[in-house]
């Protein structure tokens, strides 16, 4: 019996280990194809956009000394003599622009989770300061510019308090609305096992709310970058958004189509990185149903 017992232990062992490794892979197969979509994705949006530009160009008949195509802007970047300096010059800027969108994106996002976070354990915080986040969206941001500009002076804290602003309603809206898409039969037996409301939120609310939350993250993207893009035009002086505009004011158009072809493919690249980190991140929540 020892000996039977013994053979049928190795073969459940071996049975085991076979299921882990083949989960494994699995999983790995299952990172692999959504990369795979998601360079697809991105791929296929590129080609699109270049062919969508270059098409409209021709049908609308603008001039080609204003109207730069994307064919256009690769022979100024890549095949032009002075093509290096055209790079960096390019670069330079938008590394600015990228940091600057960075800033107001975590801090719009972070104040955004965090009024979410109190909207829905108080509805009278919710009612005293909704009103404020609503004002601050329906004031346009160029209105806004030269108020913030004066109060907080022509540096970094104008571009985060710019960029903070044109991502905090609309991720505060899809977080709020995540938050409160939780089950109320799971907080009710929470409730009942003693459970507080912080307790609900964090092991019911919080991880039901990930959908939004990522929602949320894709939609301030393009935001912050806008953001951040006014901030240096109307405040700073720096970045792409200054440079689009000198370079406007000095009629170099294919400096100013090269940054925004710069800045326009760099955003959808940021947004295809987002959705793969959704994905995968939702997959392994086990709620990959939820962005269908």
């Amino acid at each position: 019996m020892t000996a039977v017992t013994a053979r049928r232990a190795a073969r459940g062992a071996v049975a085991g280990e076979a299921s882990g490794v083949g989960s494994g892979a699995s999983a790995a197969r299952g990172v692999g194809a959504s990369v795979g979509r998601a360079v697809l994705t991105g791929l296929i949006t590129l080609v699109v956009v270049v062919l969508a530009g270059q098409g409209l160009l021709l049908v609308l008949g603008v001039s080609p000394f204003l109207a730069k195509g994307p064919l256009d802007v690769w022979t100024w970047l890549f095949t032009v003599p002075a093509a290096a300096e055209n790079r960096a010059l390019i670069a330079e800027n938008l590394v600015v622009t990228l940091g600057d969108a960075f800033l107001g994106f975590t801090a719009g996002l972070v104040a955004a989770t965090l009024l979410a976070t109190l909207f829905t354990l108080s509805r009278g915080v919710e009612s005293a300061l909704m009103p404020i986040a609503l004002l601050l969206r329906s004031v346009p941001l160029v209105a806004l510019a030269p108020v913030i500009s004066l109060i907080t002076g022509r540096g970094l804290t104008t571009v985060v308090v710019m960029g903070s602003i044109v991502v905090l309603f609309p991720a505060l809206v899809n977080i709020a609305f995540g938050l409160r898409s939780a089950s109320p039969q799971i907080s009710d037996v929470i409730a009942v096992y003693g459970g507080n409301a912080f307790t609900a939120l964090r092991k019911v609310a919080l991880p039901s709310s990930l959908p939004s939350f990522f929602a949320a993250v894709k939609i301030s993207i393009p935001g912050a970058i806008t953001g951040a893009l006014l901030a240096e035009w109307l405040s700073t002086g720096t970045g792409l958004g200054n440079g689009i505009v000198t370079a406007v004011a000095q009629v170099k158009n294919f400096e100013v189509w090269a940054s925004v072809v710069a800045i326009t493919v760099v955003s959808l690249v940021l947004y295809g990185l987002a959705q793969l980190v959704e994905t995968l991140v939702l997959r392994r929540m086990g709620m990959e149903q939820s962005t269908n």
